[in-house]
């Protein structure tokens, strides 16, 4: 990989119930502290489960008025965070056209869908376009390059990040903001995952709730979050002396083509895609410092995921971490915020803890972190997997200068 093709990551913003700044989120993942809630999905009260709303979110001061009644929740939440993360970048330094935006999404506006239903107004098709939010982006951020959605399921946020390396390392842009966004707390969306079995409907403390690779886990849980990431030419944002959090240097996507909501049992589709991602960047397993997992604790996706890990690096050879045990499952965002956090975890030297963990299944041949723990030199990967088969992994390294 020559520098021209190397791929800098600038710019960070967030917004999740774990924090509304990376800071914040970077606090509670250390800490294991989940803000989890028990959270009432509709205007009766009488649909209640667990969940990690963002608390307090506001767009005032990213959309005026008017644009707030045109928009979503969902895209109100990757507005901010996308904005946040060209202010942490310094802004973009590229003409508009070598800009790009890439989002990625499940649901695109499913608030203003179950609101409208009925009496929908003339705003109603703008709410719900899942490629709204990249307009909105684009126009805030000045962005006449490519704009593009994605939509792979719960692996979205990660696609768009690894499709965003994929244009400047084709030479279509020189920088992108790229992330994933979702805010589908609603009544119809809770009771469909809660009714699959997949989703936490009842606990006794939610913000212990999630608890990924323990052997007791019930499921996951529910969440929204916008996370976005600014990447640029590694050469430009040397040339600007711009902070750089870590470089993106991976990027592969596979596809299980068994079920379409259950993983392959063996994890050979996120046994491939690890493996690629990895091909794809330069390195191999024994180099890599941490793996941030998928994580979701629904016993399929963990015992999938931990067979294809250990397939990949052996058993327990590599540290673990599952921030969903703090974030919750945010679904399109959550390839995206897991991105951020691999990110932080190479410019801070740490890999933050998996909350909750108390007693490890025992098909899962993993060492889980569960304190702080001090990062070595080398890269990470950080992995998603959606319903449809659908992985997606990406590796990170430690800012070159």
């Amino acid at each position: 990989m020559t520098l021209r093709d190397a791929v800098a990551v600038t710019g960070l913003g967030v917004r999740c119930g774990a924090g509304s700044t990376t800071s914040e989120l970077w606090q509670n993942l250390l800490h294991g502290r989940s803000t989890a809630t028990l959270h009432t999905f509709d205007d009766e009260g009488t649909v209640v489960f667990p969940a990690c709303p963002v608390p307090g979110f506001t767009p005032e001061g990213y959309l005026a008025v008017k644009e707030v009644r045109r928009t979503d929740r969902t895209v109100q939440m990757a507005v901010c965070a996308a904005m946040d993360a060209v202010m942490d970048a310094g802004g973009l330094h590229t003409p508009a056209d070598r800009r790009a935006v890439v989002t990625g999404t499940i649901y695109g506006g499913v608030i203003s869908q179950e609101q409208g239903l009925g009496q929908p107004d003339v705003l109603y098709p703008a709410r719900l376009m899942p490629n709204a939010a990249a307009y909105w982006i684009s126009a805030k951020c000045g962005v006449t390059g490519p704009t593009l959605t994605l939509s792979m399921a719960c692996a979205s946020g990660t696609y768009a990040v690894g499709e965003a390396l994929q244009l400047i390392r084709t030479g279509r842009a020189d920088a992108v903001v790229a992330g994933g966004h979702d805010s589908a707390l609603t009544a119809s969306t809770a009771l469909a995952f809660g009714r699959s079995g997949a989703m936490i409907t009842e606990c006794e403390d939610p913000a212990r709730a999630s608890r990924p690779f323990d052997a007791d886990r019930q499921g996951f849980l529910i969440a929204e979050a916008a996370a976005f990431l600014v990447l640029e030419r590694l050469d430009l944002a040397l040339l600007r002396n711009a902070r750089i959090y870590a470089t993106l240097i991976g990027y592969r996507c596979t596809s299980d083509a068994h079920h379409i909501t259950a993983p392959r049992p063996d994890g050979a589709g996120a046994r491939a895609c690890m493996e690629q991602a990895l091909a794809d960047a330069g390195t191999t397993a024994d180099a890599v410092t941490h793996v941030n997992a998928h994580g979701t604790g629904t016993l399929l996706n963990d015992e999938a995921e931990a067979r294809a890990i250990t397939a990949v690096f052996g058993p327990g050879a590599v540290p673990v971490t599952a921030p969903k045990s703090v974030t919750g499952h945010s679904l399109g965002a959550a390839g995206a915020l897991e991105a951020v956090i691999t990110a932080l975890s190479l410019h801070e030297g740490l890999v933050p803890p998996t909350a909750h963990l108390t007693r490890l299944d025992p098909q899962c041949e993993l060492d889980v972190v569960v304190e702080p723990r001090k990062l070595s030199a080398g890269p990470a990967i950080s992995n998603s997997f959606g319903f449809g088969g659908h992985n997606a992994c990406v590796v990170f390294d430690a800012a070159q200068r």
